[in-house]
């Protein structure tokens, strides 16, 4: 009998001009980055969020502090990772995730299959078990006005029971 845990992520990052826009470990060519620490990949560190809380680990501000100066325009890749190592050590594995980028531009679609192989690969897992979805936000709030892109994931944990 499998035992199971799920847990939910989430992340917002304001957007900047000359930065490289990163989701989910993927450069997408656009008019804006994210603005942030490391990377500012939104969809990584709600994916790392929804994994530390199913599996009762710490978040991803307190794993990798944007104190930290070796975090400082760190690949997220290596933050998800370190997060793998450390949820091995809780015997818990990653069922799937499913992930959803609200973003007013660019398209995620276009984008969708590159970050999907992607982060199965970061995670160990096969491509099938990992959804992701764009959204708008029909022109509303920071998001809906390209000031900020956002996202939530969940992740579904199993181990033998």
């Amino acid at each position: 009998m499998m035992e199971y845990r799920i847990g939910i992520g989430y992340d917002l990052h304001r957007t900047q001009a000359g930065r490289p826009l990163v989701l989910g470990n993927i450069t997408i060519p656009h008019t804006f980055g994210l603005l942030g620490h490391s990377d500012a990949d939104v969809v990584i560190h709600a994916l790392i969020d929804a994994i530390t809380g199913a599996a009762g680990l710490p978040d991803v501000g307190q794993l990798f502090p944007n104190s930290d100066p070796q975090y400082q325009g760190i690949d997220s890749a290596r933050l998800l990772e370190h997060t793998m190592v450390e949820l091995k050590k809780t015997h818990w594995m990653i069922n799937n995730v499913d992930v959803v980028i609200i973003a007013q531009s660019p398209k995620i679609s276009p984008h969708k299959s590159a970050m999907q192989q992607r982060l199965a690969e970061l995670l160990g897992i096969p491509g099938e078990l990992v959804n992701i979805k764009g959204k708008t936000n029909e022109a509303v709030d920071a998001v809906g006005m390209e000031q900020a892109i956002a996202c939530h994931c969940v992740a579904l944990l199993k181990r033998p029971a």
